[in-house]
């Protein structure tokens, strides 16, 4: 008779595993994302290096546009400050710009988005593969976003900084959500001014500001 009630055991070490096999397929960008998860913990269990980097490689190979913070900025003045879009929609504007197939694939897996797509959170992802770090990512995202010509450091509001940042730092899975919490805390009081904007230069040159 099966024993409904016995306990299953959680290696202790899945969680950073799991991490780490995230943020690898953010950066790597597979177009069949089970093939890659395959290959990942296949390379994994042979004492191997998993497969990070082989999309890159081939991306800069391929015929498709190279990703640039300009081609995020023009696919987001198109999205038009809509904060829900739909999938079809949104790949089409991606064709058009010739962006790479296998990315938008790969985000739209990472992210678990269906047909209807929290534009900030799919551009947030796009920005990691260009970023890396969770503050790169930030400062590329700021500069998609801001609307500011006078060529001074690009500003977004804070509240969108905290969604973005917060979001971000979810599907790294190296920062805790109370450090998060700290750091929001301090940025709000003590360098957001009275019209509720926060500069590029505010998280990237200030020293007491650590995002990662």
């Amino acid at each position: 008779m099966p024993q409904m009630d016995k306990q299953i055991c959680i290696p202790p070490e899945l969680p950073e595993l799991l991490k780490q096999f995230t943020k690898a397929a953010i950066h790597t960008q597979p177009q069949d994302l089970i093939q890659w998860a395959a290959d990942y913990f296949g390379a994994m269990s042979h004492g191997e290096i998993p497969p990070e980097r082989e999309e890159f490689e081939h991306a800069a190979s391929s015929h498709w546009a190279e990703l640039t913070p300009d081609l995020l900025k023009i696919l987001h003045s198109r999205v038009g400050g809509r904060l829900i879009i739909h999938v079809n929609e949104l790949a089409q504007m991606w064709q058009v710009l010739n962006l790479p197939p296998r990315l938008f694939n790969s985000v739209m897996n990472v992210g678990h988005f269906t047909e209807d797509i929290e534009w900030l959170k799919f551009l947030a992802l796009v920005c990691s593969a260009l970023g890396v770090t969770i503050c790169k990512t930030l400062k590329i995202v700021c500069e998609v976003l801001s609307s500011d010509y006078d060529g001074g450091s690009p500003r977004i509001p804070f509240s969108t900084f905290r969604f973005l940042y917060a979001y971000v730092a979810q599907v790294d899975g190296e920062v805790s959500a109370s450090q998060v919490d700290r750091m929001l805390s301090y940025i709000e009081q003590d360098i957001i001014g009275p019209d509720g904007l926060i500069k590029v230069s505010d998280f990237t040159e200030n020293p007491k500001i650590r995002l990662e």
